[in-house]
């Protein structure tokens, strides 16, 4: 907690950190790795130490609720929101297909990232000129999605927003040509009202 209060009040490096604690610098490099593994701080673009992605996830939680079902209905299938809790990934918020046959995950799946998953990709901070990652059969036989990063002003990925289909409803144009547009704009959508929280 006073490594949190410290970064809170003024953003600083590791090393001042341990001298503004009065901690060692090891132990001070210890907890400051410990705690970015689990989202709780991250470094700014100086390299500076600040609050991290996990601090955003009550304000993402309550305003994702109306662009996943914007999405949904606007598309037809699954919308998900997913975030990275050290090595896994865990669902926030869906809103799934009305149809009988749909991908669904329930809220608080905890995956691990190496599984993949085109919401995986995003977390682990895989590029795509695009903007959005799709995934055709990589995790589960017979689903696909795409999915685009959520992003705080910092440009760090906050979260993934991931619409899941069965392949057959998709067709061969795949999921990323079909709805990545859409769920681009979700996730700017996203990113903008974040920043403004």
């Amino acid at each position: 907690m006073a490594v949190l209060d410290a970064v809170e009040i003024r953003r600083m490096t590791a090393s001042e950190l341990a001298r503004h604690l009065g901690l060692s610098v090891p132990t001070a490099h210890r907890l400051v790795g410990s705690m970015m593994a689990h989202g709780l701080l991250s470094r700014d673009g100086d390299g500076r130490l600040q609050l991290g992605v996990r601090f955003s996830s009550p304000h993402l939680e309550q305003l994702c609720t109306p662009v996943l079902t914007d999405l949904q209905r606007k598309t037809g299938e699954t919308t998900q929101i997913w975030v990275r809790r050290g090595e896994h990934r865990l669902c926030l918020a869906s809103v799934d297909s009305a149809a009988e046959l749909r991908a669904s995950v329930p809220v608080g799946t905890l995956l691990p990232l190496d599984v993949g998953g085109s919401a995986a990709q995003v977390l682990t901070d895989a590029a795509a000129s695009r903007g959005w990652v799709e995934s055709i059969s990589h995790r589960t036989p017979g689903l696909c999605s795409v999915s685009a990063p959520i992003r705080r002003s910092s440009g760090e990925t906050v979260a993934a927003i991931c619409l899941s289909a069965p392949v057959f409803r998709v067709g061969e144009e795949g999921p990323g040509a079909r709805y990545g547009e859409d769920v681009l704009a979700a996730a700017a959508q996203l990113s903008d009202a974040l920043q403004r929280t």
